[in-house]
């Protein structure tokens, strides 16, 4: 089998299906988080955000993996889908203070939504090229 250009929509499922899941788990309103002191402690959800938006850029980079698009235009694709989710996880962090109930906005949500991002490019750079 030859590679091809052309990237076929259904590699692009799982990552839309992480999308909508994590877009739920954002904007689930405040009372329906369980509230655990332990983890606050420790920052539990600094590491869910970073392992959310990393696996995020991870499942968007995948299909071009086997692709024939050559390395260096993968290369781009692979920051500009890294740049978008530290995009959208500042917006994610808008529509928290503004539209979630009982959310916050927190800059260091964000910080680690673009850590999780910037690995994710990392591990996908590594792997898919």
């Amino acid at each position: 089998m030859q590679p091809t250009n052309k990237i076929p929509f259904k590699k692009f499922i799982p990552g839309i299906a992480w999308f909508i899941v994590v877009c739920f788990l954002l904007f689930l309103p405040g009372h329906d988080l369980p509230n655990i002191n332990w983890l606050d402690q420790i920052n539990f959800d600094k590491v869910v955000h970073m392992s959310m938006f990393g696996l995020l850029v991870i499942l968007f980079s995948w299909p071009f993996n086997k692709s024939g698009i050559p390395i260096k235009k993968k290369k781009k694709y692979f920051i500009i889908i890294a740049l978008l989710f530290c995009i959208w996880g500042y917006c994610s962090e808008l529509i928290q203070k503004y539209w979630a109930i009982g959310r916050d906005y927190e800059v260091l949500d964000w910080v680690a939504d673009s850590l999780g991002a910037i690995a994710g490019y990392v591990f996908s750079r590594k792997k898919f090229i």
